[in-house]
């Protein structure tokens, strides 16, 4: 069974996790405040319609799972929105549970963000709501649920609730001949205890020695008492757009032609590499937001919910795997096949070079960057197995419940405002960190200063430091988690607002 880059020790604990639900005040809240809630759609017709159901999956020839989806189908289907003009969405909910549909990378109000922390209400199972909004920034963005799972590995986005949106620029500055869009995602999730997250392809990679030291006493002393280590998730099936390698359609292009791959890492917590033999990719935007200039690399790299649009020149006729670099994450069918006008035969695998991602080099090294009104310090941290088995997570001490989000946000925004986030990672693990609402510029990468790269998520490397900047132009309540569904259900969020 494929375990994607962890390496598990165990498979015990699984029913002792399973049955820790950890969140009756969301039930209660869904079932007190939103349980009577319908919708009454009047004109005009909505530009998309989304529907919420349990559906089968083919994800294989003969392969088939059961997945809560959008439109029975996954991905949910392409949205092309138009910049700055207002759509109208409508989304029937026809599954037992409350839902909420997140407008991932979008800077739209907290209501229709699609956050319950924010104030976003759920749609009440077998109910409907009509959701208006003005998209924007352009550029690649994606929609997708944003339910705790807690130990339910049927909910978030464990489930088939994904799907892509393009945001369409005013001018549109693209030079290609078309565009392919790739949703990675990992299927049947299982949990298992222990294992360590690979961070080879991280640059710089040197840990902060006083984070470490941190980390692993706290580590030791739990061990020391008796804990096994915390509950991870592991995954049997791997897809690009819903198919394993092998399945489904293969991309058919002809040699010299310019493609345009908009790819969305869609999965619950794991972090995909992609590379395609013979080829580089040119990456002119991440999170949808164009680079300072475009870079080539041979390999990406995206953390959870991360997003990367890349030109890939057709030069290298064949029949081609482009895949994940994981010899079994890739064989148990995260990749996908490239076939050339003409070429037959079997697809081919040929591993690059190795290749350190480094964010700072897609901006600007020598730029500067304007002087922060505030600075907020965050620290994350890990207590091991402190919950029934689960890791709990902590941002400055504080381990979020639902319950607590709303009435204390931990951060004070002024609009207007420009601020420093001065994150510390004081765990061996990546954390994919995701602000709603806005976008950062990264300033400060392992020590290393940048500028220019704008984004909505960043991956956090384990005992490392990472400064990212924003300006507060968005009023209203803020998430700010990280985007693995396990950490963020365990504590690992904190909410801004704005005070003027």
């Amino acid at each position: 069974m494929a375990t994607s880059r962890r390496s598990f020790l165990h498979k015990s604990g699984i029913l002792a996790a399973a049955s820790f639900v950890g969140q009756p005040s969301l039930l209660a809240q869904i079932k007190g405040e939103h349980a009577a809630l319908s919708a009454s759609f009047d004109s005009p017709k909505a530009d998309y319609t989304l529907r919420i159901g349990v559906a089968p999956i083919e994800v294989a020839h003969g392969k088939f799972l059961s997945l809560t989806t959008y439109n029975g189908q996954f991905p949910g289907p392409l949205l092309r929105f138009k910049e700055g003009e207002r759509t109208v969405v409508d989304v029937h909910n026809e599954t037992d549970v409350p839902e909420v549909v997140h407008w991932h990378g979008q800077m739209i109000p907290s209501e229709v963000d699609g956050a319950a922390e924010e104030g976003t209400p759920f749609i009440p199972p077998h109910s409907s709501r009509r959701i208006e909004f003005i998209p924007g920034p352009s550029g690649l963005r994606f929609y997708h649920t944003h339910v705790r799972a807690g130990a339910n590995l049927a909910l978030g986005q464990y489930s088939g609730l994904v799907g892509p949106v393009y945001i369409e620029p005013r001018h549109n500055p693209g030079a290609y001949d078309r565009e392919v869009f790739l949703t990675l995602k990992e299927f049947a999730p299982t949990f298992s205890q222990g294992g360590d997250m690979d961070m080879h392809f991280l640059a710089p990679s040197a840990p902060v020695a006083s984070l470490k030291q941190q980390g692993e006493a706290a580590m030791k002393a739990s061990i020391a008492k008796g804990s096994p280590k915390g509950f991870e998730v592991g995954y049997d099936a791997f897809t690009i757009n819903g198919k394993q390698l092998g399945h489904g359609e293969p991309i058919r292009v002809k040699r010299g032609e310019r493609v345009l791959f908009h790819v969305i890492n869609g999965s619950a917590g794991e972090i995909r590499s992609l590379a395609l033999p013979g080829h580089q990719f040119t990456i002119i935007a991440m999170d949808g937001n164009p680079l300072p200039s475009p870079v080539t690399v041979p390999v990406l790299w995206l953390g959870t919910a991360e997003r990367i649009s890349a030109l890939v020149e057709m030069v290298h006729p064949g029949v081609w795997v482009m895949g994940d670099l994981m010899d079994d994450d890739r064989r148990h069918g995260m990749g996908i096949v490239i076939e050339y006008a003409g070429m037959k035969g079997k697809p081919q695998w040929i591993a690059p070079k190795p290749y350190r991602w480094n964010y700072a080099h897609f901006g600007r090294l020598t730029g500067q960057v304007p002087e922060p009104d505030e600075i907020f310090d965050l620290l994350f941290e890990k207590d091991n197995a402190a919950l029934q088995g689960f890791n709990r997570w902590k941002i400055n001490g504080t381990s979020y419940p639902e319950e607590q989000m709303m009435a204390s946000p931990m951060f004070h925004l002024k609009r207007g405002k420009r601020y420093r986030l001065r994150m510390r990672n004081a765990s061996d693990d990546i954390h994919p960190i995701h602000l709603h609402r806005h976008s950062f510029e990264l300033t400060r990468v392992a020590g290393q200063t940048t500028s220019g790269v704008m984004k909505d998520v960043v991956m956090v490397g384990g005992y490392q430091e990472m400064e990212v900047d924003f300006v507060a132009n968005n009023p209203g309540l803020t998430l700010f988690h990280c985007h693995q569904q396990l950490h963020m259900d365990f504590g690992f969020m904190a909410l801004f607002d704005y005070i003027a």
